[in-house]
């Protein structure tokens, strides 16, 4: 038996909630997300990770969608993939939905 297409969507968005599930990842896209893009200096600047700790939370990000890279001369800008975002906002809106819909359920069970 295949998976319901909600179930099958929800499977797909595995790596992307788990890329946002990191705490120095979520602060990199909020980052992106008021600032545009932005250079690894620009990332780590006022921060106490190190540079090469943001590429790899970047490598990751990368990996799960959420962000892409392109040269601006001699640097790599990193900028925010929002769509990937949509689609997490989407699948949450998904969980939301069945949450509510258990909750109705007990709620007219209760009542009875």
């Amino acid at each position: 038996m295949s998976p319901r297409p909600a179930e099958a969507a929800l499977r797909r968005s595995a790596p992307l909630f788990a890329a946002l599930g990191d705490p120095t990842r979520l602060q990199v896209v909020s980052q992106l997300s008021d600032g545009g893009p932005m250079s690894i200096t620009e990332l780590t600047e006022g921060t106490d990770v190190t540079r090469q700790a943001v590429t790899k939370h970047l490598t990751v990000l990368a990996d799960a969608g959420l962000v892409r890279d392109f040269r601006q001369g001699r640097e790599r800008v990193w900028e925010l993939r929002t769509n990937q975002l949509e689609e997490a906002r989407r699948m949450l809106d998904v969980i939301a939905s069945r949450w509510d819909d258990a909750l109705e359920r007990l709620r007219l069970m209760v009542e009875e």
